[in-house]
């Protein structure tokens, strides 16, 4: 419990630097006084700031709950798959929003934030479907699972290359949106997108006693009462629902769903009722702070979310390999 407060005060602090720093393209930086007098003092204050404030709270706000739903994914993956290198991008989430986003402006010109996570979040639900199905036909196990999600986005993914390479405006739009950014997103996609990561988190903190039973074994769950075909197709819906949504709004960033869990399992051990909350709460100060810290360090230009995350987080995995502190799965 020490260990999530002291996360959260990180995040909240994170939060309000978020606000206050700014990027080199645009307005400079604001104090933390001003800040808090543009939240509640918006009568007072000039117009112009306090729709920047606006802007870098609803900036804000996504890369908080998107860091959230990619952590919280990221353990649910892990945990279904018993895989320590699985993310949702395994399962083919990712592979289908980029798919359906760069169909949706071949087929229909739709290039808008909102028209693209629309599509986006119906890609990353029909991927999960055809994985659950295929990997069904096979047996349904963890490894059925991953072939079956590593085989369609490799199918989605030629797809893809195949559009963007014959269509300029899809290109466009696909690199745009393929980066993994927080900057450039509306109120329209946050709204969009957080009704779905809410769903998903409360099912995800709901879900952790259920991968305690499937991490004894298939046979021993059974044997304990779990009907396994339904804890992972509730599984499977979750991950669809945070790391789809979460996708959708920004972008892939594939990185942060693989490393979070094993920040948190050092923490918590490898009980999911608290590795779930704990890779939530770890993704969203990481998305939160390489946000920032790509806004500081990149002057008078900005290095989007996803790059830095990158950037920071590679070699702090390979470290941990390194020494060995991988716990399993």
């Amino acid at each position: 419990m020490a260990g999530a407060l002291a996360l959260g005060v990180v995040l909240v602090a994170l939060c309000v630097a978020s606000i206050a720093v700014g990027s080199g393209l645009g307005p400079h930086d604001l104090s933390y006084s001003t800040v808090i007098d543009a939240l509640l003092n918006r009568d007072t204050v000039d117009g112009e700031l306090v729709k920047l404030v606006d802007n870098r709270v609803t900036r804000t706000v996504l890369g908080l709950i998107v860091g959230l739903a990619l952590g919280a994914a990221g353990a649910l993956t892990q945990g279904h798959t018993r895989n320590p290198l699985a993310d949702p991008g395994l399962l083919g989430i990712n592979a289908g929003a980029a798919c359906a986003v760069v169909i949706g402006v071949f087929v229909f010109g739709s290039a808008g934030p909102l028209m693209n996570t629309v599509s986006a979040l119906i890609g990353a639900g029909l991927a999960s479907l055809a994985v659950f199905a295929l990997a069904n036909l096979s047996g349904g196990t963890p490894l059925t699972l991953v072939l079956a999600g590593t085989g369609l986005s490799a199918f989605l993914m030629a797809i893809t290359s195949a559009i963007v390479l014959s269509d300029g405006a899809s290109l466009d739009v696909w690199r745009t949106w393929n980066v993994g950014a927080l900057a450039g997103r509306g109120t329209e996609v946050l709204w969009t997108a957080l009704p779905f990561i809410v769903a998903g988190l409360i099912l995800a903190l709901a879900g952790g006693w259920f991968l305690n039973l499937l991490s004894l074994g298939d046979d021993m769950a059974t044997a304990l009462g779990g009907r396994i075909w339904l804890i992972r197709l509730t599984g499977i819906g979750t991950i669809t629902l945070l790391a789809g949504a979460a996708t959708a709004a920004c972008g892939p960033i594939v990185f942060l769903g693989l490393v979070v869990p094993h920040l948190a399992r050092p923490i918590t051990g490898p009980d999911y009722r608290w590795v779930v909350p704990y890779s939530a709460l770890i993704g969203a100060v990481l998305l939160v702070a390489c946000d920032v810290l790509g806004r500081v360090l990149a002057r008078p230009g900005e290095v989007p979310a996803g790059v830095m995350l990158a950037v920071v987080g590679g070699p702090a995995l390979m470290l941990m390999v390194r020494r060995r502190r991988l716990p399993n799965v």
